[in-house]
């Protein structure tokens, strides 16, 4: 059990090309003088774009961009939608994103961009044995938006990448981290998308452990020995429905394989960093939802998260861990559209 225990801790590691550091003022870079960091490349759609932001380190981010179309541009033009910046979780990046949901947001009137954290995707790789902390993540998420978006934008995060955004509210709103807060550009609101809690992944392994004890050993499998990457059948447990075609859950799983090159945190570190410190006035508007299937962040850890802010969650039905690319990706879309179109666009 001890030995499991260590292992399961762990589980959680999982988490046209241009270059410029104003999107509105992208010039091109000539592609031969960076190689794919991914062997498995992802195609972009139509409409989508790929930039580099450079951080102040020096090292570049992959952002994949999709503006709303002309057209959705005339309709809205009394009405400023807000621009939705998206954050993926552990073994995913931009792409899990570019997918779907940045093809049904961007139709529905909404700028959007996904970007890979270091490490991950096509961005540049840290020096070191991981690709960061929960704080660095989160300032190079602000440093995108400080430096490429003029209105406050909505963040949407995807399991460690909700975590990230918790930390960046707590940036914004916490007497902890007060002296941060002109690093961390204001929000319109933030989305939480089956995201680890403000208290790490410590509750959910040992409610596996004690209530799941199969569960708890395919999710050690699976994420901490990365069995997904080899398991189709383990992939499509951990991560989508049962009735995703093989050839679909193949494909993710070769692009999740390639999307981390290195963890996203040491979690012995940041589980002694949390919680998250409390928003003492919390200035946002924030969804908490989850998935009803979700094989990873269970239903006391989704109530963990909406109590921390303050809300009711939000379970779609039948759609698993990866929402937003399952077979019913639109269910959880059709949620975020509907919290986004109450949010004030105006104020």
């Amino acid at each position: 059990m001890a030995c499991l225990l260590s292992s399961f801790h762990t589980y959680s590691l999982y988490g046209s090309t241009i270059s410029s550091s104003r999107i509105a003022a992208a010039k091109p870079r000539a592609v031969l003088t960076r190689s794919n960091q991914m062997q498995v490349p992802y195609d972009l759609k139509q409409g989508q774009s790929r930039i580099f932001h450079r951080l102040p380190s020096g090292l570049s981010m992959e952002v994949l961009v999709q503006k709303k179309e002309l057209e959705q541009r005339r309709k809205d033009k009394n009405t400023e939608n807000p621009p939705l910046v998206f954050v993926h979780g552990s073994y995913h990046a931009a792409w899990c994103w570019a997918e779907h949901w940045l093809p049904f947001f961007s139709a529905s009137g909404y700028d959007c961009y996904a970007i890979s954290l270091l490490g991950q995707g096509e961005s540049d790789a840290p020096s070191g044995s991981v690709a960061g902390t929960l704080e660095t993540h989160a300032r190079d998420v602000a440093d995108f938006i400080n430096k490429n978006i003029e209105s406050p934008a909505v963040l949407l995060g995807h399991s460690f990448g909700g975590l990230i955004i918790q930390y960046y509210i707590a940036a914004l709103s916490s007497d902890q981290l007060s002296e941060m807060k002109n690093l961390y550009p204001m929000l319109k609101g933030a989305a939480l998308v089956c995201s680890v809690p403000p208290s790490g992944n410590s509750g959910l392994v040992w409610r596996y452990l004690f209530s799941k004890p199969i569960a708890a050993f395919k999710v050690t499998r699976s994420l901490a020995a990365k069995a997904f990457q080899s398991s189709l059948s383990l992939c499509r447990e951990t991560f989508f429905s049962a009735t995703m075609e093989d050839h679909i859950v193949k494909r993710y799983q070769e692009l999740m394989k390639e999307s981390s090159r290195m963890p996203l945190f040491d979690l012995r570190k940041l589980n002694a960093s949390l919680p998250v410190p409390k928003a003492s006035n919390c200035p946002l508007d924030i969804l908490v939802l989850g998935a009803k299937d979700d094989f990873i962040v269970d239903a006391e850890g989704l109530k963990e998260t909406a109590s921390f802010y303050g809300v009711s969650p939000v379970f779609v039905e039948a759609i698993a861990h990866d929402m937003m690319l399952d077979i019913s990706w639109e269910k959880g879309a059709k949620v975020i559209l509907s919290w986004l179109n109450g949010l004030d666009k105006n104020a």
